[in-house]
C-alpha cells in the first residue's frame, strides 16, 4: 500500500515548495499548495478567509487521494501543532502513513529568499519575517515522534 500523507512544514522561504515539487515528481504524488491556487484564481495571497476555504477543499481532495492508495503532499506551512495533529489524525483514520518534513532557516535567509522570489505584493519587510518566529510552533521531538519516518530520498533545497 502506497497510501501516504506528507506534510511539508515551515515558514515562508524555508524551501517547502522546492522540496514538495521534488517529492511530487519522485513519488508520483499529488501536491496541494494554496498559494498556487490563489495565484491561478487571482486571489490576494493575504486573504486568509479564502486561504482557509482553499485549504479545506485541498484537504478534501487529499483525503480522496489517500483513499485511492495515493500519496498526497500538503504544502501549507502548517504553523500550528493543532493543524498538523488534525492532518495526521485524519490521514491515519484512512489507514495512511504520515510523514512530517520540517524545514527551517534563519530570519536573514528567509528574508533573502522571499525578496529574490518577489511573489509578495506588497513586499514583506524583514521585521515581519522576524515576527513569524514568535507565532510559529516549531515541531518538538515529542511531536515528530508521532509521525512515520520519511523514506530514504535524496533532495536538495
Amino acid at each position: 500500500m502506497n497510501r501516504r500523507l506528507i506534510i511539508v512544514c515551515g515558514l515562508l522561504g524555508s524551501g517547502k515548495t522546492t522540496l514538495a515539487k521534488q517529492l511530487e515528481a519522485e513519488l508520483s504524488a499529488i501536491r496541494f499548495c494554496p498559494d498556487e491556487w490563489m495565484n491561478a484564481l487571482d486571489i490576494d495571497l493575504y486573504d486568509e478567509a479564502m486561504r482557509q476555504r482553499i485549504e479545506k477543499i485541498q484537504w478534501d481532495f487529499a483525503q480522496k487521494v489517500l483513499a485511492c492508495d495515493g500519496v498526497a503532499i500538503i504544502e501549507w506551512g502548517t504553523w500550528g501543532r493543532s493543524e498538523r495533529d488534525a492532518l495526521r489524525e485524519g490521514a491515519r483514520k484512512l489507514g495512511a502513513s504520515v510523514e512530517l518534513r520540517y524545514l527551517s532557516a534563519s530570519a536573514d535567509i528567509l528574508f533573502d529568499r522571499i525578496k529574490k522570489r518577489g511573489m509578495e505584493d506588497p513586499p514583506i519587510k524583514k521585521k515581519i519575517v522576524e515576527g513569524w518566529f514568535k507565532v510559529f510552533e516549531e515541531p518538538t521531538s515529542d511531536e515528530i515522534a508521532l509521525f512515520d519516518s520519511p523514506g530514504n530520498y535524496e533532495f536538495s533545497i
